[in-house]
């Protein structure tokens, strides 16, 4: 019997598990590799570090996605090594590196934070790319509050409660927002005696003279303002040069004291795509594609979401987001099909439902289709239906739902355990004593 055409997706993010979903059907074998065992929701990420999720309700486990799919299998590993004359990956699973081939390969890794060149930054900064991001940042907010409850110089107390996040976009207004509100509105709470006066300062900061570039400029006033009413300061055209331990200098010269300062300023391609040979897009570090989502100059090999370099008809590259991934990753996996069956290949057509960001707590900006403007209570309401039924399982939608309710009525995050044996520990030069993650990548929320 001839054997089934061999397909291989790197990455199980949104991308490729819907090229992994549609090539299920088929008479193909498929296998994920992926780092994580499971998939991860990363629009409610900011979410699980604010602790008002569990890390499980915003992840899903591979294998059980594909359960009933006998033909698609998972394999737990990071590709090391992309050899396109040969046909195969390099894989590395814990001390053991094996070798896979394929007739069709899908590379799916999404992006990682850019620091732009920034090693300090790189080094002392939060990210928030995957769940073990999430982890660590939550952790590390529950310790400055710890210490800052008994430290007894003010200053050192200032800078423990004093939250950062770097960049205007979506995740640096979810962040900012939802660190607000954990801090004045639950940890305070439960502070009383020992920090009758404390209230802890947000900062958002953005490089430019505006917050989310793509967004009208209605929209952008009112996340401003919603932002600002909230108790979020926010600074605009300030750069961070220099990044230390327990403080920030800008480029005006100004110096920030604090513990906490997370990186949402910009993303770029995994460092995989390196590893193909081609000449990838200047800055985002992007494979170059056909509109077929076919890589330029490499047979049988294709790149989607934010790894993959597209132009539109307007001659921009399209966006790094969720609905783009999904929408490239059906096309990949049709295309593939149709090269199996000697049939023509069909190019990309984005279709874009809108951009939307949650501010906090009844408070959001959303532009559905480029056409409707929505903020404030009405644009939360929208945002909360749209990523509640975008989350994998039945469980985790009742799990995300009851908590949302829970901590809308009551003020409260139940998840605020300090279990640093929940994710690998290195030291953080961020918070002497405490324990970090090595960061993982995972695909940009939309």
């Amino acid at each position: 019997m001839a054997q089934k055409p061999q397909i291989i997706v790197i990455g199980a993010g949104f991308g490729g598990l819907i090229a992994a979903q549609h090539l299920a059907k088929a008479d193909v074998e498929v296998t994920i590799i992926d780092r994580n065992n499971f998939h991860t929701f990363t629009p409610l990420l900011y979410q699980v570090a604010t602790c008002a999720l569990d890390s499980s309700s915003v992840a899903y486990p591979v294998r059980s996605i594909f359960r009933d799919h006998h033909n698609v299998h998972f394999m737990l590993g990071e590709v090391t090594d992309i050899n396109h004359q040969e046909h195969c990956v390099m894989v590395q699973s814990g001390e053991i590196t094996y070798q896979k081939w394929y007739d069709y390969l899908i590379i799916a890794v999404g992006s990682v934070t850019n620091f732009f060149g920034n090693k300090d930054a790189e080094e002392i900064a939060f990210g928030l790319k995957s769940a073990s991001d999430a982890v660590r940042l939550r952790h590390h907010i529950l310790r400055c509050f710890e210490r800052a409850a008994w430290a007894a110089d003010e200053q050192e107390r200032d800078a423990l409660t004093t939250l950062i996040a770097v960049g205007g976009g979506p995740v640096g207004l979810e962040t900012a927002g939802a660190l607000h509100e954990l801090y004045n509105y639950v940890l305070k709470q439960e502070y009383d005696d020992r920090l009758p006066r404390l209230r802890a300062r947000v900062i958002l900061m953005e490089a430019t003279d505006k917050l989310l570039a793509p967004y009208p400029e209605t929209l952008q006033k009112s996340a401003v303002n919603q932002l600002e009413s909230l108790g979020v300061e926010v600074l605009f055209n300030a750069t961070v040069t220099q990044v230390e331990p327990d403080r920030i200098t800008l480029k005006d010269g100004r110096v920030i004291r604090t513990y906490t300062l997370i990186w949402a300023a910009g993303v770029k391609a995994s460092s995989l795509a390196e590893k193909l040979g081609v000449t990838l897009a200047e800055r985002s570090g992007r494979i170059p594609v056909e509109p077929t989502m076919q890589v330029k100059e490499r047979s049988h090999v294709y790149a989607i979401g934010d790894v993959a370099h597209l132009l539109d008809e307007k001659g921009q590259p399209y966006p790094m987001l969720i609905p783009a991934a999904m929408q490239q990753g059906e096309l990949a996996a049709k295309n593939i099909l149709r090269e199996i069956a000697n049939q023509p290949l069909a190019p990309f057509q984005y279709n874009d439902k809108g951009i939307m960001a949650t501010i906090g707590r009844r408070r959001a900006v959303a532009w559905l289709y480029y056409k409707v403007q929505l903020s404030g209570y009405l644009a939360w309401i929208v945002w909360l239906v749209f990523h509640l039924i975008s989350l994998l399982g039945f469980r985790n939608r009742v799990v995300t739902f009851a908590s949302w309710v829970w901590n809308y009525f009551t003020y409260d995050r139940s998840v605020r355990i300090i279990l640093d044996s929940e994710i690998t520990p290195r030291p953080n030069p961020a918070t002497p004593g405490a324990l970090q993650t090595e960061s993982g990548e995972a695909g940009v929320k939309a």
